[in-house]
């Protein structure tokens, strides 16, 4: 019986050790692939990193013709659309988790919502881009002329609304799992001393799950920033920087990944081809700054 024990437990540990293995291989694999995609980016774009150097980052004129590239006019349109849409987003975002967190967890209407919410996330995004065409630019349009400004209707304010609709489920819906998450002798104690639940919601859950609600606002921020079909179709695709700031937000722009959608067909020489890999490229280390950023943020949020 004790050898029958032992081989059982021995043959455990086998399997153990063998899952052990795998779990490191794949993680392996992902650190690899990552690496990978980054190495690529660079040799790719070598020759524009070459010839422009770091004034590629802040040159003002794009001109394929003229063999003339700066990506800073779609380094500028990608920040401020995905920045205006996330702070668009948040009040939206907190205020549904903490509704169907805390104030109707549970019943129908919570299920709709929350299945309402979670859809969101599931339409294509072309859709998203058919639909601010046929509705959001109009409106912005007649907005435009009430307010004395050139009714372009498309622009970086209707990406930065369009974007804002796509990315309130990411934040939306991890803030629900985590207020859900706040242990319930917490709030119950809250309560039996006479604290109102608004009071519970600001002194209590929000303390508790601050980490969390600021990782579902990096995740929403990631999604907003690699973004193409539906700003493409209503940004405006022009790669003039404007004047002002007005017009930055209610003329016309592009993105980074509109620009490489765009074009990427079209690149028909090295320098060409090179141009637009880099903008991938620098894409890719926004994203990973502005992540890295958010992570410090997060472990400073939870000392």
């Amino acid at each position: 019986m004790e050898n029958k024990r032992l081989a059982l437990s021995n043959a455990q540990l086998k399997w153990e050790n063998i899952f052990r293995r795998v779990l490191r291989i794949m993680s392996a694999l992902l650190v690899l692939i990552v690496v990978g995609v980054f190495i690529t980016l660079i040799v790719q774009s070598w020759p524009t990193i070459k010839s422009l150097g770091i004034g590629y980052l802040w040159g003002k004129v794009w001109d394929p013709v003229s063999n003339v590239y700066g990506a800073y006019p779609f380094l500028i349109g990608t920040l401020l659309t995905s920045f205006i849409a996330l702070f668009i987003s948040i009040p939206f975002s907190y205020a549904i988790a903490i509704y169907l967190g805390e104030y109707n967890p549970k019943g129908w209407l919570s299920d709709l919502l929350k299945n309402t919410v979670e859809l969101i996330a599931a339409v294509p995004s072309v859709i998203y881009g058919f639909w601010a065409l046929f509705v959001l630019v109009p409106i912005i349009r007649n907005v435009e002329l009430k307010w004395h400004i050139a009714p372009y209707g498309i622009g970086v304010l209707t990406s930065s609304l369009i974007l804002a609709v796509m990315i309130i489920p990411y934040g939306a819906s991890l803030g629900i799992t985590l207020i859900r998450m706040t242990p319930s002798p917490l709030k119950e104690g809250a309560y039996a001393l006479g604290a109102t639940r608004f009071e519970v919601i600001q002194k209590v859950i929000t303390p508790y799950t601050r980490s969390g609600l600021f990782a579902g606002v990096l995740l929403s921020l990631g999604r907003a920033l690699g973004e193409t079909m539906a700003v493409t179709m209503v940004i405006g695709n022009t790669s003039a920087l404007a004047s002002s700031f007005k017009d930055m937000i209610f003329g016309p722009g592009n993105t980074m990944a509109s620009v490489i959608a765009n074009e990427f067909t079209e690149a028909d020489h090295t320098q060409y081809l090179s141009a637009l890999i880099e903008l991938g490229l620098v894409l890719f280390c926004v994203t990973v700054v502005i992540n890295l950023i958010g992570k410090r943020i997060i472990t400073r949020f939870t000392n």
